[in-house]
């Protein structure tokens, strides 16, 4: 997702304070009766019709049963109408709690079978007050009055909108998306074009087949006046598919200011994460009504053609005005939160602190370390040290937002403590490799960084990820003695750290939550002696 600001932060505060309800168990708890069954194909085939902001349709389910059952959930919100729900010709019982669908099949389906039933539903969807942050449907016009309409509801849940096991712990494995609407409009969704169907009262159904698992929120759709041109980027794994759809008055800029940054983007990616991890599907970058999602194989770009964050320099640096944030991170998304997907949204800082880092990474790449060291610094400015990163599991409910900087610059300290910059990048594309197109937890994303680095870090991410400060460095220094501990939440807290010791140059130590006391040069002044600011910490003098 976007970078959300202030805004987020304040509003996930107040979600936290709520009591978790019935209805945030039943969409965020697997229960046997989401467990019961994997999801291997959707086929979801709906109608959009713009002016009555209504849709209609069905998606069908076709699964594996992991475990014998007769009775399943699926998830729809309630203002949606389920029509019927058809297995085997015969419809099926069913009610519903909250946002949650309950169907009980005539007799039980046995462990390692393969089926499917079809959900047959209607009605208005939710409407989208501030997407893409505030999810849901959005009706909007382009400069010339033509309808310009998409969806998203990331967080909120795919079932907003369709039918579908709306948890991130189970991606279907390829899907067919049926987008029916007006034939004089375009319509853009996930994966490849496959067909297009001429319908008798004024609409075209466009077909597109997503090749790879896809999580439900990254199912999208796009619809008005567009421009499409294509391209092609000779990437790791061969010529990688690049469209492009902007609305028609905005093509000719659009051109130029996207050409500047998709391929650098591209090419920096694949060298620090490893391949575009949907080869098959391409790349599309799509003008959205809103500001931006990662939305998979056809991400959404709404930063109005400017650079940096709607113009603005979130590193307050100047380097986050050289390029399109919303293409970068949106873009980085593909590898962190597409092809990595965390199982439960509560560990939503493996999508964002992955990407945001990826900022850094690209700034890297294009100017130099040091530029993307002020830049991944000067981020910290956005730190709100509200609440922890990681979330309250089994409710659908995200930790703070600084899942972001924080989490970006969790990434760059444990960059510092590797010391070692090909064993650091050696470790993100074996991330991508070892969890391709898999959902995680935090504890295999910590082991992994952990097992790969030679280095115990668990006290790093519990401090950084489970509190909501950062650790702080306390110091006093007297003549040519230098005292120093740390300050952090989490019992012996450890983490080495450089500081200045000598005039200019930084030497490393390790510190513990005891202090220690070392001889240091006597050029060393309160005014000279720093940590290494690639460090993400506090520092108190504690004289």
């Amino acid at each position: 997702m976007v970078c959300l600001m202030q805004t987020m932060a304040t509003a996930q505060l107040l979600q936290e304070k709520q009591e978790n309800t019935k209805a945030d168990s039943l969409r965020g708890m697997l229960t046997p009766l989401r467990t019961c069954y994997d999801i291997n194909y959707y086929h979801l085939d709906v109608k959009i019709d713009i002016d009555q902001r209504s849709i209609s349709g069905s998606n069908t389910f076709a699964f594996t049963a992991a475990s014998t059952f007769d009775k399943l959930q699926f998830d729809l919100f309630a203002n949606l109408k389920v029509e019927k729900v058809i297995y085997k010709g015969q419809e099926l019982p069913y009610n519903r709690a909250f946002n949650a669908v309950f169907v009980t099949f005539p007799k039980a389906i046995t462990k390692g079978t393969k089926d499917e039933f079809t959900v047959f539903y209607s009605g208005n969807p939710v409407v989208a007050n501030r997407p893409p942050w505030d999810g849901g449907f959005i009706f909007s016009k382009d400069k010339a009055g033509n309808p310009f309409v998409s969806v998203a509801c990331q967080g909120l849940g795919a079932s907003v909108w369709w039918p579908n096991k709306d948890h991130q712990s189970d991606e279907v494995d390829s899907m067919m998306i049926s987008i029916t609407a007006p034939k004089d409009l375009q319509e853009i969704s996930n994966g490849r074009l496959r067909s297009t169907v001429e319908k008798s009262d004024g609409y075209r159904q466009h077909n597109w087949f997503v090749s790879n698992p896809i999580n439900n929120y990254d199912v999208s759709f796009y619809i008005g006046k567009y421009s499409h041109w294509t391209d092609t980027y000779q990437g790791e794994d061969g010529p990688l598919s690049i469209d492009y759809w902007a609305l028609q008055q905005d093509s000719a800029k659009a051109k130029a200011h996207w050409d500047a940054d998709v391929k650098p983007m591209l090419k920096s990616f694949e060298d620090w994460f490893g391949p575009y991890p949907f080869y098959k599907d391409g790349y599309k970058l799509v003008q959205a009504p809103h500001l931006g999602m990662e939305h998979q194989s056809a991400v959404a770009y709404g930063n109005q053609f400017k650079k940096g964050y709607l113009g603005r320099d979130l590193s307050h640096t100047g380097w986050g005005l050289k390029y399109d944030f919303i293409i970068v991170h949106e873009s980085g998304h593909e590898w962190f939160g597409n092809n990595i997907t965390a199982k439960d949204i509560a560990d939503m800082w493996v999508h964002e602190g992955f990407t945001s880092y990826s900022e850094t990474l690209f700034t890297e790449s294009l100017y130099g370390k040091e530029a993307g060291s002020a830049y991944v610094q000067g981020i910290r400015a956005n730190f709100q040290n509200d609440m922890p990163i990681i979330g309250p599991y089994n409710v659908n409910k995200e930790g703070s937002g600084d899942m972001y900087y924080k989490g970006a610059n969790m990434i760059h300290t444990i960059r510092q403590l590797i010391n070692d910059d090909q064993k650091f990048k050696s470790i993100l594309r074996g991330l991508n490799k070892t969890f391709y197109h898999k959902t995680v937890t935090t504890a295999e994303i910590e082991n992994y960084i952990a097992k790969n680095a030679g280095i115990n870090l668990s006290k790093v991410f519990d401090q950084y990820l489970r509190h909501k400060d950062i650790p702080t460095l306390e110091y006093k220094l007297v003549g040519d003695k230098l005292s120093y501990r740390w300050k952090a939440d989490v019992k012996d807290f450890d983490m080495p750290v450089k500081l200045t010791l000598k005039t200019g140059n930084f030497s490393l130590v390790k510190p513990t939550t005891n202090w220690k006391t070392i001889a240091v040069s006597k050029d060393i002044t309160k005014q000279t002696f720093k940590v290494d600011p690639d460090f993400c910490v506090n520092v108190k003098n504690a004289e």
